[in-house]
């Protein structure tokens, strides 16, 4: 893209300057595959962006309730009628915790910011480390899915029995469909790492990391 400034009136000294925008904040990653497995990469990768979103909403979530937890306690030794906690505060936030394991872990992969050793990997020829790549996205993607099926399995008997939280009364399949949607996610994100691993394609997106913090 080439941007034209409008020269000045004449007599002003007129001058024309054009200046080159990069266009690689935009540009998808996935742009060498052919078009139906680059609409499936895509797609995947968007849902692993909105799965980093949901992430950190549960993760403000979580911090917003723990606070009023602990200043519903403070209050509460100053006023006698202010209650001494929050009923549903510790369930709900191992739920906003385990949701913020599960979601964001997607986005995480397609960053690249999972822990990995790579003392054998970081050795091997450009060959060799991307049939390792292809085999263990594919191990990868099996596990999780597998893991992912078993969750949807367990929040689809728990909406059947209609079984409830002891403390609370939530129906307990609202919380596990939200983790098993997480573990879906993840799922699929290892089927884009494996199909972009046999593609040749880059299979990490540096672009989405957060910036260090100095």
């Amino acid at each position: 893209m080439v941007v034209i400034v409008p020269s000045p009136a004449r007599g002003e000294g007129a001058s024309t300057c054009s200046a080159p925008v990069s266009d690689d904040s935009r540009r998808s990653l996935n742009a060498a595959a052919p078009a139906p497995l680059r609409l499936l990469l895509d797609g995947i990768e968007r849902l692993g962006r909105l799965d980093g979103w949901i992430g950190a909403a549960c993760l403000v979530t979580l911090t917003v309730l723990m606070l009023a937890e602990i200043t519903v306690r403070a209050l509460s030794n100053v006023f006698p009628w202010v209650p001494a906690d929050i009923a549903v505060a510790w369930e709900y936030s191992s739920y906003l915790m385990a949701a913020c394991f599960t979601f964001g872990a997607a986005m995480t992969l397609r960053a690249g910011g999972h822990i990995r050793v790579t003392l054998v990997l970081g050795r091997l020829a450009p060959g060799p480390r991307r049939l390792m790549e292809v085999a263990a996205s594919l191990v990868a993607m099996l596990f999780v899915g597998f893991l992912a099926t078993a969750m949807v399995r367990f929040s689809w008997s728990a909406f059947e029995r209609g079984q409830t939280s002891i403390s609370s009364g939530t129906l307990l399949w609202i919380p596990e469909a939200v983790i098993a949607f997480g573990m879906v996610l993840l799922a699929l994100q290892f089927l884009a790492r494996f199909i972009q691993a046999v593609l040749g394609l880059p299979l990490e997106d540096h672009r989405i990391k957060a910036a260090p913090v100095e």
